[in-house]
């Protein structure tokens, strides 16, 4: 069995029509490409169709204000990927008068493109044979190979890079990288994947071998950081204080409220707790409690609490970012998730 042509013939029946596969404007397909990284695509589309409607062209984008970019962003998670796109777009416009590159050695040296991407774009834009690896890939590769080497190690990294660039050659790179991409994603599928209708199914080795549950192999993920934030809501007649958060943590540049970060859940609701915003807000300050709930990342989870604040005092640090804005102006401003769920779910126009 030919493993590349029974897996294009697949393609050609059953892949998915995406507005990114009837281009081969590298720029358009680096919009994809970043928008769909660690993201579903029926939850990255709309953005992707947001994105090119509001910059048709690489000096669109480079022109384009950092907030705008991040509201647009807003909801995907990881906001460093949005800014990276303003910073790249802004290098291409700069040192590449605004042509997209399409080879693989340019890509890499661009904020945000790392391997797979610089692949995946030099490949469908102009053909060069470079293979893509992402998670799909892997996923068919170590079924249908049996290979156990951890994926997500430097080991494991060579070894299918290697066996992925041996099977590109002599492929047409467009249709082959695209085809082994979307295999993985609707055929040989992380859970429970259909084995009865495979066109591989004779030769898969995960699946003659009943280990189709067990590859790939990743190692162990680190234990996620567990943090506890706790919001103040304060208002002035018809607006309402925000605060711009800065560098070196989660939500760079993101719109939150005033925050109190405490070392446990335990100092959600007690008397510490109440103690602290005294402190900081006044001895007579009043506090309800809105909303609680949970926002869990990559690396951590924020366990979140809402209070409204009456009768308090202001006595920020003189480089606090904040200030008061309008409901209307709130909306205009990109916001992480957490955040804007509150707002939606707690906030009235």
């Amino acid at each position: 069995m030919n493993f590349q042509k029974e897996i294009e013939k697949w393609y050609e029946i059953h892949k998915r029509d995406l507005p990114w596969r009837h281009t081969r404007d590298a720029y358009v397909i680096w919009l994809s490409e970043i928008i769909l990284q660690q993201t579903r695509v029926e939850q990255g589309l709309p953005y992707f169709k947001r994105f090119l409607e509001a910059y048709p062209s690489v000096k669109d984008f480079a022109a384009a204000d950092e907030q705008q970019v991040l509201k647009l962003w807003q909801g995907l998670g990881y906001y460093s990927r949005g800014r990276n796109m303003l910073f790249t777009a802004r290098e291409v416009e700069k040192y590449h008068e605004g042509c997209f590159p399409v080879q693989y050695e340019e890509l890499i040296k661009l904020k945000g493109i790392g391997e797979y991407t610089a692949a995946a774009i030099s490949s469908f834009s102009s053909g060069e044979a470079r293979a893509v690896l992402d998670g799909n890939v892997f996923r068919v590769l170590s079924r249908y190979f049996g290979i156990d080497t951890p994926i997500n190690s430097s080991e494991g990294k060579k070894e299918f890079t290697a066996l992925a660039q041996e099977l590109l050659k002599g492929q047409n790179a467009m249709v082959y990288n695209q085809a082994i991409m979307e295999f993985g994603a609707l055929q040989c599928k992380p859970k429970s994947p259909d084995c009865i209708v495979c066109p591989l199914q004779e030769s898969c080795y995960a699946l003659r071998h009943k280990r189709v549950n067990d590859l790939p192999v990743k190692l162990k993920k680190l234990v996620k950081r567990n943090r506890y934030f706790n919001y103040f809501i304060l208002k002035q007649g018809e607006k309402i204080l925000v605060n711009k958060r800065g560098e070196g943590d989660i939500w760079q540049h993101l719109y939150d409220f005033p925050l109190l970060e405490t070392l446990s859940e335990h100092e959600l609701f007690n008397q510490d707790l109440d103690q602290q915003i005294r402190n900081a807000y006044g001895k007579d300050v009043l506090i309800r409690s809105l909303m609680a709930t949970k926002h869990v990342l990559t690396h951590q989870i924020i366990y979140v609490q809402f209070f409204a604040l009456d009768n308090y005092i202001i006595n920020f640090n003189s480089g606090a970012d904040i200030k008061w804005v309008s409901r209307a102006e709130l909306d205009e401003l990109p916001q992480p998730k957490v955040i804007a769920g509150f707002i939606n779910a707690k906030l009235t126009k």
